[in-house]
């Protein structure tokens, strides 16, 4: 068994979704919220720690809802992803109110990172069969430093029912190595199958698509340092919510050459609660993942 972490971003304000702190919602038969299904399938696959990035004002909540439960079944650690935690020489501007994106949250990790590790969205369930491929990607590249890899979700399998998305629709080569990813807004399929989306891209429903699954090295943590200082360096300074993405990033690295990024197609649904109406389906589909046998009543009882 490898040393390989799960990295959960769990700081983000949700301002789509409305009412509440939604990486919180119960969903689940027993309450259990979407981030206890990734954890269970992640530790059923082999990872064995998890690292939750949240802010700190929901440190309390967070830790009630599903922090204390969880570090009775693995060793699990804290990060705090602050817009004020910037490199040395920079300050964050007074009327910026949100951190600084993806990028930055994983650099929160920076002080206790020094293994592989997954990370994943809190509002978002992936399935089993994503962290299946990341974990044995991972184990067998762990003497790679710059070999990575990403869960590719069929378009289709990542829509909701109540508005557009946002996904990052990624273009392979013959060996499934990315090429590039496009972070593509507005995402929408109308009744006869066709898609449109902001940008105009040629989609279909078997169109492979990013949900910030990224399996990567420790040595990930100073590619992010010396990014996030560059991308710091070149900000407009009056944009107050520009973001540093995982996506823009990793994007960076296949154009430069710095790295490789292996697609891992995977065939399992998405679902999460990007929009407050997203909920009762939510439900609805791990009730019925329960009665299919997916996941049992009582998702810890094994534990």
């Amino acid at each position: 068994m490898k040393d390989i972490a799960l990295v959960i971003m769990a700081a983000g304000i949700g301002s789509r979704y409305g009412a509440g702190i939604k990486q919180l919602q119960k969903v689940g038969p027993q309450g259990e919220i979407i981030i206890d299904y990734s954890i269970h399938d992640a530790l059923e696959a082999g990872f064995n720690k998890v690292i939750f990035i949240i802010r700190k004002d929901i440190e309390e909540e967070f830790k009630e809802v599903i922090g204390s439960r969880i570090e009775k079944i693995c060793p699990v650690e804290y990060v705090f992803q602050d817009k004020n935690d910037l490199p040395e020489g920079f300050t964050c501007p007074e009327d910026r109110t949100k951190p600084w994106g993806t990028g930055q949250a994983v650099l929160a990790c920076r002080h206790i990172l020094d293994v592989p590790f997954v990370v994943i969205n809190a509002d978002d369930y992936y399935g089993k069969e994503a962290f299946v491929k990341i974990y044995n990607f991972l184990a067998e590249h762990e003497n790679t430093i710059d070999e990575y890899c990403m869960a590719g979700f069929k378009l289709a399998n990542t829509l909701s029912e109540n508005g557009t998305v946002t996904r990052g629709v990624c273009k392979m080569d013959e060996n499934d190595n990315l090429i590039t990813i496009n972070e593509t807004h507005e995402i929408a399929r109308a009744e006869d199958g066709t898609y449109s989306s902001e940008e105009g891209l040629e989609l279909s429903d078997d169109t492979l698509v990013s949900m910030n699954m990224w399996g990567v090295t420790p040595e990930y943590i100073g590619i992010l340092e010396d990014k996030f200082e560059e991308f710091l360096q070149n900000m407009d300074s009056v944009d107050l919510k520009a973001e540093f993405l995982l996506p823009i990033i990793m994007d960076d690295l296949l154009k430069s050459g710095q790295s490789t990024v292996k697609v891992l197609a995977s065939s399992d649904r998405w679902f999460g609660v990007t929009y407050q109406e997203d909920k009762d389906s939510v439900v609805a589909a791990f009730k019925q993942l329960v009665a299919d046998g997916v996941y049992s009543e009582n998702l810890w009882e094994k534990n």
